[in-house]
Order: structure tokens, then C-alpha cells, then sequence
């Protein structure tokens, strides 16, 4: 970072007035250092800021020149490009005059550091804008002293402060005055109208568009250090198996092979306070080749020979898992996590009509258009001073990687330092660090820096799963075609006792919380298979179950399924008052019937051809969406348009919302549509991408996106576009057809994509 300049004060016989506007003026690049609510004075450049509370920091250079500094891990959300828009916004800065860097790791600085579960922006929104504002009273506030002028009288817009009088100075110039500025007390600020914003709710193109585009972003898998080796990890075929022994002898000497060494498993590795990440990250034993590049190590690897201990490995049977949730949908039972009066009533009721519906969807891996991988570099303190950890890698959740390394060594956090790269993808799977715990491992063995990376079958076969599941679903519908009861029997994946991530239901789910007679169920097969958060956990599952469920019973009714969905949401209504991240009802309605009226729901389609809705609330958002789908007579599915309603709130950046939608929506048929894992004896079946299939290009369709910018605090859109997708091209494919679709991926039920 370029260091802040100053003026040495003489005798001269300036005036402090005087001494000021020259300092503004001549003065250079300087860190203007906002933190809130303390007061703040004139720092280095390479001072960071002491706030907690303080996520990122402003610097102005003389020139004019804007840097804002992002702390959130950047993924391909486009979180770099939104937060600092916001700052911008509230300081009144021009955004062409704006650079982001990433800021380093240290949450006693900037607060949480993490990506995931949508949040980076509703979390986040709150600090910008109070940075902003607080950067524009300080700039201001020099503006009115250089000036002689009262404050009130000016105005911070295009980098500049401006008074009436057409007098100005642009923020170079007052950045080192401004950096002697108070604080503003959070409690005085004032923020900007939205009907004065020039640059949130427009279409600012990303930040880093232009390294990506011309291949100079640095990526985890980009990292090269002094001294490297590279390294590649081997873990037994079956889930949990570990090393005995070796062809070492061998593996040793082939060319370019440094070492080879067997690493037992480590469970403590692992350990981590969030729930849903403890013992992910644990050290699964294995064999390790290192060496001068990285052909030399995965061809060692093919030659490798190894004698496995699986006494202890996994079992899973992806046929044996469908057998046991087909029984237990028979059976019932389940353990009751939500009743509402009346459900047996109902169900009991002649003249009710019922139906019921088994349903169940895959296991489905991440595969990261990069695969994981990372840099470590553990070195062995000397004079007494202690071992240090340098680590490289792309990562949602940084603050784990030193408490990992704590795991592992007895470090401190003190002890390593952490390099958050861009990852290319991450969807959950990059907040899971058992590949960070192989590369750290690996180099206190071998002693060098090392870079390991997974093969495209490491990364399938060590991912944790978006888990599989079934529900077993009975409905009743009343004779004047409303709905009279909801059974819904949730048979998923447990581990411990409890639910993995996305697995399960929790009770507050659409059905239960607005629906009068419901009943939500929970059983639970305990597996070896790992899982984790995959794009929208448990979201991207109920919802392909709980829409096209809902579609059944309104063709049960003889109902329009536009009109049934709209009367299940009731008067509008907050679910849970006071609680913004609740689902609204009347939010719900809005986006359902404008996804429907820019569909044009209800014209004559030809034979072949449906239309199908559906909607889902997650991660704050209320989304539907309709999908129109031909179906020819071979089973070919073409997915010809899709109409996206999203209320968010006020959108920050127009075209990275688009992005986030329309990402979603492709990612969403890629899944529903081709991809599935199995497993058999513990062994996962899929090995790469002839076996894993991925959506190409071709079948993309169209999609036209329409937001409904309310007055609600605006929510995140990484995930919430994604769960109402699969839903809707199922509900088509039975207006195309009469055929109900009740599994995934498509492709299991003989149909592909056009």
C-alpha cells in the first residue's frame, strides 16, 4: 500500500487556517480512516482500522483516486462490486473514480468475514451506509473550514464538495484535512434519499470484470510461492477408510517425486464451534505425493498401490437408502415437528377428497468449475521463536482455516496468516476446509510450501453432498375445492442424531406456519456419506416437493393452480410480526401474480406445451416463477422461457441481481434435469464429468426477470432464485404431458433435454 505523505510544520508564519488549506492542497495520498463510532485521526496507510464494528475503509489519494476495501469473500456473488457501490453512494463519490481492493483477514477489524446463506448484504448494508455518510461529514466538514463557509450550505456529489456559490473542492484535496475530522456519532448521520441515488439501483459492471475476462485474476489454484512443491492427496475409496500401507519404495522414485508419505486420520482437525461445520474439516487418512509439478504427482498417483484399513469405512447403499425411506413412507410415523388441529378430521372426512404422492430427490455434488485446492507454508520457528503457517486458498469462511490449524498444531491465530483468493465457485462446498487441512498437514510433514490439488475425482468424491431425500405427501381437498388438510413426512439424512445441513425440516416452512391444517413429520437414516450447504440447503429440495405437491392438489380440486396457490397465502400478513426476515404473504402474492401476468397464465397453448408456477420464500426473498416447457413424443424437455418475480427489497446493483437470478435458474435445471450421485459399498459411482453431467450451453433458456422494489430492507439473492425453479419445469412438463415428475433428476425418468 502507498504510504500516506505529510507536510512537516515550520516556522513560517501560517496561520492553522492557512496551514490547512495548503496541507489539503498539497498534501498526498492519505488514508481517510472512518471508524465508527470512535473518533479518528491521521494514520498510516497500512493502519488499519481498530472498529469491529467497521467492515471495510476508505483511503483518497491526491490524485482523486477512491479506494474502498471489500472484506467479504469474493465468489462470483459480486459481493466486491455491491457493498462498496453502497459506501460510494452515501459518500458522493463518482464510481468511476473508485477502486476495491480486498482487505486482509482479521475479524477483530472487520467484523464477520465469511460468504454464504445470502446474507453478505442484509448483514452488511447497515455498516456501509454509515461509512459512507460518515466519510461524506468528514469531507464536508474540511470542505466548510478550507471554504470559510457553514457546512449546511454544502453538498457531496461527484467526488466533489460543492457550495452554492459554484466554489468546490474535489475530495483529493480534502482528504488530509478530512482525516483530522471527528468522527460523526452514528446517532447524528443523515443518509442520502433514494429518489438522489446515482449509483445504487443502477447496472454497474463488476470490478474485477476485466482481470477475469483477460486472465489476470488471481485464483486459488494461481498461487505460486518461492520454494514450492506440489502435492496430491489420496484417500481410500470408501468414505473414511484409511492408509496402512504402500508401494513407497516406488512412488519415491519416479521422476519429479520429492516424497510420499502416509497421514493418518484426524478427527480433532476438525472440530469447530459452528455447528454445521464441526468435524467437517477433518483429517481423513490417506497417502501423500509430493513433488516438482504437478504431472509428476497425479502420474505418481496412478501408480499407486495401497492397502486400505476400511473397518471403520462407510456402507452407504444409495439403492439400500430408497428402500428404507420407501418403507418408512409405509409405515408412517416419524417424529411430529408441527400439528395443527383438525389434520385426522379432515383426513377422515368423506366427502374431503385425498391424495398422496412419494417424492424423492438425489445426492448432488458442487463440482466447482475450479476443484479445491490450496498453498501452505508451515515453517519451524528458530531462536526461540515460534512456528508460523502461511496459507493460500479460496475460501467463504477464512476465520476457520486458523482454528483449524489450532486443531492440528497448538497454533494460535496469532501464528498464521490467511490469503483469501477468488474462488471460481464455491456454492457452500468452499466453506468446508477438509482440502485446506490436507495442504497444511502436508507441508509440517514435508517441510516446504506445497500446493495441493484435487483432481476432478477428488472433488467429486470428497465433497459433502447437498444430501438426498424423500417425503412421503397426503392431501385433502374440501368439495368447494379448498385445501382441508396437509401431511407432509420429511424421511431424510442424519448424522449424530440430528439432521445434516439441508437435510430435514424445521417446522416453519410454508405449510406449517400458513396453511390451518397441517402436519409436518421427520424421520431420519443415519449415513457415513458427508454432506453440507449446497446452494439454498434444504430450500432447493422442499421446494421441488412442496410446489408440485400444492399443483397436485389444485388438479385434485379442479382448480386453477394460479388461483389455488394465491388463496393458500390468506389475507397479507406478516407470518411472524416484527420479523423482516419472515415470509409476507402478501410480498408472496405480489411476485406470484407478476410472474404470472408477464407469462401471460391461462392463454391457449398448443399440444406438447405447458406452463407451470411455482413459488418459494427463502433467505428473506419471496420468488416465483413460471416456466414454459415443450415436451415432444421421444421425452425430449425443452425449457423455452422462464419468468423470474423477485421482491428483495431495493436492489443495489441492477446487473448483478440479474446475474444472481439468471445464474440461479440455469444452475437450478442443470440439477433437476441431469445431475446425481450414488454410492455403493461407501464407494461414490461417479468419477467426472462424462458420468456427472453438467448443462451445456444449448439448453439454456430464456429468462426474463422482473423485480418488485419494495420498501423492506433489502435481502440477499445468491441463493433465493434457484429452490422455485425445478418446481416450476415439473409442473410444466405435467401441462405439457398429463406425466407427474416426482423425482430427480429428470433424467432418471427417461426424459433429456432438448
Amino acid at each position: 500500500m502507498a504510504s500516506s505523505s505529510g507536510l512537516m510544520a515550520v516556522s513560517t508564519g501560517l496561520t492553522r487556517r492557512d496551514l490547512l488549506k495548503v496541507s489539503a492542497v498539497a498534501g498526498g495520498g492519505v488514508l481517510l480512516q472512518v471508524t465508527l463510532p470512535m473518533a479518528t485521526a491521521a494514520t498510516p496507510d497500512d493502519a488499519l482500522v481498530s472498529s469491529k464494528e467497521l467492515n471495510v475503509y476508505v483511503r483518497i489519494d491526491r490524485d482523486g483516486q477512491i479506494t474502498i476495501y471489500s472484506s467479504i469473500p469474493e465468489m462470483g456473488q459480486g459481493i466486491r462490486t455491491t457493498l462498496p457501490m453502497i459506501i460510494a453512494e452515501e459518500m458522493g463519490a463518482r464510481w468511476e473514480d473508485v477502486r476495491v481492493l480486498d482487505a486482509p483477514l482479521d475479524e477483530d477489524r472487520f467484523g464477520l468475514q465469511i460468504a454464504g446463506g445470502s446474507n453478505s448484504v442484509p448483514r452488511n448494508i447497515g455498516t456501509m451506509r454509515r461509512m459512507g455518510a460518515s466519510a461524506r461529514e468528514m469531507l464536508i466538514g474540511a470542505a466548510a473550514l478550507m471554504m470559510e463557509v457553514e457546512r449546511k450550505d454544502l453538498e457531496a456529489r461527484d467526488s466533489e464538495v460543492v457550495h452554492p456559490s459554484g466554489e468546490r473542492r474535489s475530495f483529493g484535496q480534502l482528504a488530509s484535512l478530512a482525516a483530522e475530522q471527528p468522527v460523526p456519532d452514528p446517532d447524528t448521520l443523515t443518509y442520502r434519499d433514494p429518489s438522489e441515488y446515482r449509483i445504487i439501483g443502477t447496472s454497474v459492471s463488476g470490478v474485477d470484470n476485466f482481470v477475469i475476462a483477460t486472465g489476470l485474476s488471481e485464483f486459488g489454484i494461481d498461487v505460486d510461492v518461492p520454494g514450492m512443491k506440489y502435492a496430491t492427496y489420496v484417500r481410500c475409496p470408501r468414505i473414511g477408510g484409511s492408509a496402512v500401507r504402500f508401494n513407497e519404495s516406488e512412488i519415491k522414485g519416479l521422476p519429479g517425486v520429492t516424497d510420499a508419505f502416509i497421514l493418518g486420520p484426524n478427527e480433532a482437525a476438525g472440530k469447530s464451534e459452528v455447528w454445521f461445520l464441526d468435524g467437517v474439516a477433518a483429517l481423513r487418512g490417506g497417502v501423500a505425493i509430493v513433488g516438482d509439478d504437478t504431472w509428476s504427482v497425479f502420474d505418481a498417483r496412478r501408480r499407486l498401490e495401497v492397502e486400505w484399513d476400511e473397518s471403520s469405512a462407510s456402507t452407504d447403499d444409495w439403492s439400500a437408502m430408497v428402500a428404507w425411506a420407501e418403507r418408512a413412507a409405509r409405515e408412517g410415523g416419524g417424529e411430529v415437528i408441527a400439528d395443527n388441529d383438525g389434520v385426522d378430521a379432515a383426513f377422515a372426512d368423506e366427502a374431503n377428497r385425498t391424495t398422496e404422492a412419494f417424492y424423492q430427490f438425489p445426492f448432488v455434488a458442487h463440482v466447482c468449475m475450479e476443484p479445491m485446492n490450496c498453498t501452505a507454508d508451515y515453517r519451524r520457528g528458530s531462536n526461540g521463536e515460534p512456528d508460523t503457517l502461511e496459507v493460500w486458498l479460496g475460501t467463504q469462511w477464512p476465520r476457520e482455516v486458523p482454528l483449524i490449524a489450532g486443531n492440528l498444531f497448538g497454533m494460535t491465530p496469532e501464528q498464521v496468516r490467511v490469503h483469501t483468493l477468488r474462488m471460481g465457485g464455491g456454492f457452500g462446498r468452499r466453506g468446508v476446509h477438509d482440502f485446506a487441512t490436507e495442504a497444511m498437514a502436508i507441508s509440517h510433514r514435508a517441510g516446504v510450501p506445497v500446493k495441493l490439488t484435487w483432481t476432478r475425482t477428488d472433488d467429486i468424491h470428497n465433497d459433502h453432498f447437498r444430501a438426498g431425500g424423500f417425503e412421503q405427501m397426503r392431501g385433502a381437498v374440501g368439495p368447494d375445492g379448498r385445501l382441508a388438510a396437509w401431511e407432509q413426512h420429511y424421511i431424510g439424512i442424519g448424522k449424530n442424531g440430528r439432521p445434516v445441513m439441508g437435510s430435514g425440516l424445521r417446522g416453519n416452512e410454508l405449510p406449517a406456519v400458513a396453511f390451518p391444517t397441517a402436519r409436518i413429520k421427520l424421520s431420519m437414516q443415519e449415513i457415513g456419506t458427508p454432506c453440507g450447504a449446497w446452494r439454498a440447503p434444504g430450500s432447493n429440495t422442499n421446494a421441488f416437493v412442496e410446489q408440485c405437491f400444492i399443483h397436485e392438489l389444485a388438479v385434485l380440486a379442479g382448480r386453477d393452480h394460479l388461483e389455488f396457490l394465491l388463496e393458500l397465502m390468506g389475507e397479507p400478513r406478516w407470518i411472524k410480526e416484527g420479523d423482516i426476515n419472515a415470509l409476507n404473504t402478501g410480498r408472496a402474492m405480489d411476485v406470484i401474480r407478476l410472474a404470472a401476468k408477464k407469462a401471460e397464465w391461462g392463454r391457449p397453448m398448443p399440444s406438447g406445451l405447458g406452463l407451470g408456477l411455482s413459488f418459494y420464500f427463502a433467505h428473506a426473498a419471496h420468488v416465483a416463477e413460471v416456466a414454459e416447457v415443450r415436451v415432444t413424443a421421444d421425452r425430449r424437455v425443452s425449457v423455452e422461457k422462464v419468468w423470474v418475480a423477485v421482491d428483495v427489497g431495493p436492489i443495489i446493483n441492477m446487473s448483478g441481481a440479474l446475474s444472481q437470478v439468471e445464474g440461479a435458474v440455469v444452475d437450478g435445471l442443470s440439477t433437476m434435469a441431469l445431475q446425481q450421485i450414488t454410492m455403493q459399498g461407501g464407494v461414490i459411482e461417479q468419477d467426472n464429468f462424462d458420468e456427472y453431467r453438467v448443462m451445456r450451453i444449448g439448453p439454456t433458456p430464456e429468462i426474463e426477470v422482473h423485480f418488485i422494489e419494495s420498501d423492506n430492507p433489502s435481502t440477499g439473492l445468491g441463493e433465493p432464485a434457484l429452490p422455485p425453479l425445478a418446481p416450476a419445469v415439473a409442473n410444466a412438463i405435467f401441462a405439457a404431458t398429463g406425466e407427474r415428475v416426482r423425482s430427480m433428476p429428470l433424467s432418471e425418468a427417461g426424459y433429456t433435454l432438448a
